[in-house]
């Protein structure tokens, strides 16, 4: 049963980051938009496509606690006691994230709008990378039961690109969605837009990986030959085929399966983790075993996972088509047939 929750947990976090993280990966395209007047459109386009499920994406996040301190009780305790800042920020971010997000709209002065907006995008980017970071002063093995809260735990090489590398696929996840956003609702040259910034957004994901492979071999060994060799190899070559394909896709603008590469990138590199971990939750010190609770406990928790994949996935899965379908809040023509974006013809 250990086993199986640990997976649920590799994949509920899959999920998460499936999602776009906090804000559905558009943050960060909120944040680099440009002034009042040049961003206005891409921003309009964000908010329309971000309202419908904004906070829905927590339902995972939520899910990610629960597994945890249910079902590895001593695993739970070591990352937070070592980890409490950096999860505390992210904490801040998303409270913060979701408050701009909430309060910039409804808000008539620019000013004002200027500081939700600028909360919101600041957020959105702080919250992925301090996520990132604890995953890798985890993978890193900076954590073990009884390790004291340090900025070592996160603030270290391997953590600092995890960190990096979670900001860069979410940038490029949301601008992957807000592509097939744009075009769904007619604004073509918002197709673009986004077109050119998720094809940078990959570029960046690459650099990134590319950086960070010298950097595991060094300080996160057991985890690089997790990932290189065994099913961790095959679902990373998976996930580059995935990410290939989406630009292919891109380049050939052709969108109606980009959204699910991209997705499918995303969640075999995290199952590539989860696979190049095992047998340890906090490597090398801690095994899925050790950290396990009670017996009754992972059987309940076992019957209590079951019942919410059955009461809320089928919701959450119409919830996603429906929005992925524009039926939930069709962008006005006042924002499709707007003036062109300057300066970004792609």
């Amino acid at each position: 049963m250990a086993e199986f929750i640990a997976g649920v947990l590799v994949a509920v976090i899959a999920a998460y980051a499936c999602g776009g993280g906090t804000d559905y990966g558009a943050g960060f395209w909120d944040l680099l938009a440009g002034g009042a007047e040049r961003g206005k459109r891409p921003r309009r386009l964000i908010d329309h496509a971000m309202a419908p499920v904004w906070e829905v994406n927590n339902v995972w996040l939520i899910f990610i606690f629960v597994i945890m301190w249910t079902g590895f009780p001593t695993m739970f305790q070591a990352v937070f006691e070592a980890m409490w800042l950096p999860l505390a920020l992210a904490a801040v971010g998303l409270v913060l994230r979701g408050a701009g997000f909430a309060l910039r709209k409804p808000t008539r002065r620019m000013a004002q709008r200027r500081i939700y907006g600028a909360a919101f995008a600041i957020s959105s980017l702080v919250t992925p990378f301090f996520f990132g970071a604890v995953l890798g002063g985890i993978a890193a093995g900076r954590v073990a039961v009884g390790t004291p809260a340090s900025a070592d735990a996160w603030a270290n090489p391997t953590s600092v690109l995890t960190g990096l590398l979670a900001v860069a696929a979410v940038a490029f996840l949301g601008a992957v969605y807000l592509c097939s956003d744009a075009r769904r609702f007619g604004a073509d040259d918002l197709v673009d837009y986004f077109r050119l910034r998720a094809l940078l957004a990959f570029a960046a994901v690459v650099v990134l990986a590319l950086i960070a492979l010298p950097v595991t071999h060094d300080r996160a060994r057991y985890v690089w030959d997790g990932l290189t060799g065994g099913p961790g190899l095959l679902l990373v070559v998976l996930a580059a085929v995935c990410g290939l394909a989406t630009v292919l896709l891109l380049v050939r603008r052709s969108y109606g399966w980009t959204r699910y590469t991209s997705a499918a990138s995303v969640a075999l590199t995290i199952g590539a983790w989860g696979f190049a971990q095992r047998p340890y939750l906090l490597p090398t010190s801690l095994t899925v075993a050790d950290a396990a609770g009670a017996a009754a406990t992972l059987h309940w928790l076992v019957i209590v996972t079951g019942i919410a994949i059955v009461l809320v996935g089928p919701p959450l899965v119409l919830l996603y088509r429906l929005e992925t379908q524009g039926r939930l809040e069709p962008l006005p023509d006042a924002d499709t047939q707007a003036a062109g974006v300057p300066g970004d013809d792609a």
